[in-house]
């Protein structure tokens, strides 16, 4: 348990890192496109306001000092050409004073491509575009932004290397500080299980104790309802210490030290013929299917001690008469182990809170049952330990059904 709550704390802290710098990545990234969109249509813009100021009129700017240029004095920085077209789509005039890598044949194809389209504004190739009117023609401008893509291109692969390098960096650190940190929490976690075990070891004695003096005196007052009942807590309280110890030895790393390669089939024969008697008693419809050669590398006692649990809390739970299903097959390189009973007693509304410990969804029932409401947790951790998982479902009004999917070769 503790090696798998290390993982999920190392997993969640990297999830949480890697979210962040995706965040970081992207908004800076977006931020940056969208900057430099605002630069390239405040530069269309200036050409707009140069081309769609008649030549007998006084520009408004110097033409050095429109948004394309570098400044007074300077080369012009932005590369654009323009086209003048009838309202019929047919070219007029071709402008490329600000670029000579196109020629009137591109600059043509580009045209007629954008007044295709009819979309007043857009991008097309490494080109950005706006459809503008003028008295009886059509302008369009064509600026080109290749640079700005390539440096868009540049910052987006810098800062994914940047968050890759910072992403391995923290998971180092946390792989190297997340022992340390939850040292504490596992020091905690070791001598509430050593009490336990301590404690369970400590309450045999006077239980054993209690347990023989009612039998004794079981003999010598034969009937007697108080001798009685104290061999029933007696017994109820042993089964509960037994339990308390037995999902401790489980939360440990190595619950099952000595595993080995064992028939599945034969264990699970063995367990569910013992539950013929008590069928036969309380009149229910017992009903097994079990497939034949089906190996499972595990302890075996576990998980005799996983069927046993799921069929006693099927026959308590079940209603009198009523009918409880044992499944086992094979599928794929998953062992199935899957047990049903008819109940007519309220499901919880989330049947994955019966695997909790403790949890009884009728306290009533589970009084006269004598259940201590260990046994599905205890069923859960052989079942995770196996490297497998455990379900709940409601499939039909009325049944319930516990399935237990483990790898044949869990180890």
């Amino acid at each position: 348990m503790l090696k798998k709550l290390r993982q999920k704390f190392i997993l969640s802290a990297l999830l949480s890192f890697g979210l962040v710098m995706l965040v970081l990545i992207a908004g800076i990234n977006l931020l940056n496109c969208q900057a430099a969109r605002r630069a390239q249509e405040r530069v269309i813009d200036g050409i707009l306001e140069y081309e769609l100021t008649p030549k007998s009129e006084p520009r408004p700017r110097p033409i050095n000092e429109m948004p394309w240029a570098g400044g007074p004095g300077s080369e012009f920085t932005s590369r654009f050409f323009v086209v003048r077209c009838d309202q019929n789509g047919n070219v007029r005039s071709f402008g490329h004073e600000f670029i000579n890598s196109v020629d009137e044949e591109t600059a043509d194809a580009y045209a007629r491509q954008v007044l295709s389209s009819e979309r007043k504004a857009g991008r097309i190739g490494n080109y950005r575009y706006r459809v503008a009117e003028k008295e009886d023609e059509l302008l369009l401008v064509f600026l080109n932004i290749q640079a700005e893509t390539r440096q868009q291109s540049k910052l987006l692969l810098a800062s994914a290397l940047i968050g890759l390098c910072s992403f391995a960096c923290v998971t180092l650190l946390v792989l190297l500080l997340s022992k340390p940190a939850m040292r504490p929490y596992m020091k905690n976690i070791e001598r509430q299980k050593q009490f336990i075990t301590d404690a369970g070891h400590e309450l045999k004695t006077p239980i054993t104790s209690i347990t023989t003096s009612a039998d004794i005196a079981a003999m010598e007052h034969e009937g007697d309802e108080w001798i009685a009942n104290i061999q029933t807590q007696a017994a109820r309280l042993t089964k509960l210490v037994n339990d308390l110890v037995t999902l401790s030895r489980l939360d440990e790393e190595t619950p099952f030290p000595e595993t080995s390669c064992f028939s599945l089939s034969e264990a699970a024969w063995e367990t569910a013929e013992s539950f013929q008697a008590r069928a036969k008693a309380e009149g229910k419809d017992y009903r097994t299917e079990i497939g034949e050669n089906i190996e499972l590398l595990g302890d075996r006692a576990s998980i005799q001690k996983l069927i046993s649990i799921l069929l006693d809390n099927a026959f308590k739970y079940s209603d009198p008469g009523g009918e409880v299903r044992l499944h086992v097959q094979q599928k794929n390189r998953n062992a199935l182990i899957e047990v049903s009973n008819i109940c007519s007693q309220t499901i919880p509304d989330d049947p994955e809170r019966l695997f909790d410990r403790f949890y009884r969804p009728d306290a009533s029932r589970s009084t006269e049952t004598g259940g201590t409401g260990l046994g599905l947790s205890i069923a859960k951790a052989i079942v995770e330990n196996h490297r497998g998982e455990i379900t709940v479902s409601t499939e039909q009004p009325g049944m319930i059904r516990f399935r237990a999917g483990i790898p044949v070769s869990s180890r």
